[in-house]
């Protein structure tokens, strides 16, 4: 009967797919169709439509003069004949490498793998301070996406302050950054279902409405996948009974134990889909799926990833995130379309962290004026930076451990002989709890020294 009740569920969840998306046409197989497809591939109009990986929706209106049903077969012809397979459990995926991926794929091993280098102008100096940063960008953004409603600006005081989590969405903040810490200092460990646990009991940690579920797979399959846009049910994820198998043969895949070699950001794009397809737990699967995808590339050498905020690029299109999700399901697990679209984060991802750093490299010579005054070391004329452009910026020395990753001495110092230096002054919070702001002479004292 529960058989027959979940056929009767896929069923009606089809139907109402099919509303939110056209159900492409059947494949033709047929020499007319194998024939278009050569004029296509001699005609060069097949490329847009594999580096777009368009669905049919779209592509329909790209058939210029030739019948739309046709030149879709074409399409998936071409798509079918250069697909590779993979198996998870007693499910069948697909992916076709195009030459978009491989153009990218390229650029990301040049630029994101191998040896910490210079081309993207990451000093030494400063590369703890942009992977602070960027951890904090990412934990924030991953929850944002799941419904954390706590300001950038808010969550990051949190952080940086070490202040302790009052709601549930700076909950989900905290645990997301926490999470990320764990995964940097264990990124060289093997994928287990105790180690998958774990990342879920971090992240969900007093989160979920049942505590019990935390670090816990999913009991039952009362689990629906809900579109955001109109509420829509959009997947049914497989039997909790079948977890096992799955999660086993997503082990394996994240370990590296296929004899087939896949591109390691391929793999990571998949294993981000695989953990949202399988649905694993009852809560917390996105924020999962993008820590796993996380700790897969740093194991694998792709050392930039410390430094990109994935996720905000994702929260920005998050219709386009979750349509790619759908294709791939709605097109024979043809996984192209989340992989094509995770690529194209990747790469807006890498842009958007060469401009910051451009950004906070100038930042940096701004703050290199300060060093005129007598006795201030690189942190200290930071410091001053952020006081000279926040007047009412109030500091504390958790922050400033966190922002520059020091010893809890070494940030004390660096208060004090601003202290005394009568730069900054103190303000008690309570018997042993203070803060700095910026001294009533501290305009005075920088006009001194023409700054």
């Amino acid at each position: 009967m529960r058989d027959i009740a979940r056929i009767s569920q896929y069923l009606f969840i089809f139907e109402k797919i099919k509303n939110m998306i056209e159900k492409a046409p059947l494949l033709k197989q047929n020499e007319n169709i194998i024939n278009l497809l050569v004029d296509l591939l001699a005609s060069g109009d097949l490329k847009t439509m594999q580096d777009d990986y368009i669905y049919w929706d779209k592509a329909k209106y790209k058939a210029k003069k030739i019948n739309p049903e046709d030149f879709w077969s074409a399409i998936k012809l071409y798509r079918k004949t250069n697909s590779n397979v993979i198996n998870f459990g007693n499910y069948k995926f697909y992916y076709v490498v195009t030459d978009f991926i491989q153009r990218s794929l390229h650029q990301f091993d040049l630029n994101i793998g191998g040896t910490l280098g210079s081309n993207i102008g990451i000093s030494d100096t400063d590369k703890t301070k942009f992977i602070i940063s960027s951890i904090m960008d990412e934990a924030i953004n991953s929850s944002q996406m799941e419904g954390a409603n706590t300001s950038r600006k808010v969550a990051k005081e949190m952080i940086q302050q070490n202040k302790k989590p009052k709601t549930k969405s700076e909950i989900m903040i905290m645990n997301n950054y926490l999470t990320m810490n764990h995964i940097i200092k264990h990124k060289n460990d093997n994928l287990t279902p105790e180690n998958l646990l774990h990342i879920h009991a971090l992240i969900a940690k007093n989160t979920l409405e049942s505590p019990e579920e935390e670090g816990r797979f999913r009991q039952n399959d009362d689990i629906l996948v809900i579109n955001s846009i109109n509420g829509e049910t959009v997947h049914v994820p497989p039997h909790n009974i079948e977890l096992v198998s799955l999660i086993s043969d997503l082990c394996a895949f994240f370990n590296n134990e296929s004899k087939n070699f896949i591109h390691p950001i391929i793999k990571g794009c998949i294993i981000h889909f695989m953990i949202g397809w399988i649905h694993p737990f009852s809560d917390g699967n996105g924020r999962t799926a993008r820590a796993l995808f996380y700790w897969y590339m740093l194991k694998n050498g792709y050392w930039l990833t410390e430094y990109l905020s994935i996720s905000r690029i994702i929260k920005d299109s998050k219709e386009k995130y979750e349509k790619s999700y759908l294709y791939s399901e709605i097109d024979d697990n043809d996984l192209s379309y989340f992989i094509t679209y995770h690529i194209k984060t990747m790469d807006l991802a890498y842009d958007s962290l060469k401009s910051y750093i451009g950004k906070k490299q100038g930042e940096v010579m701004q703050a290199a004026k300060f060093l005129k005054i007598p006795n201030i070391n690189d942190r200290s004329a930071q410091i001053l930076k952020m006081l000279y452009d926040d007047s009412d910026r109030v500091l504390s020395v958790k922050e400033i451990e966190k922002r520059f990753n020091i010893s809890n001495f070494t940030a004390r110092t660096d208060l004090k002989s601003l202290v005394d230096k009568k730069l900054i002054e103190i303000i008690r919070v309570n018997k042993i709890k203070q803060n700095f702001i910026k001294s009533k002479d501290f305009d005075t004292i920088l006009k001194n020294f023409n700054l």
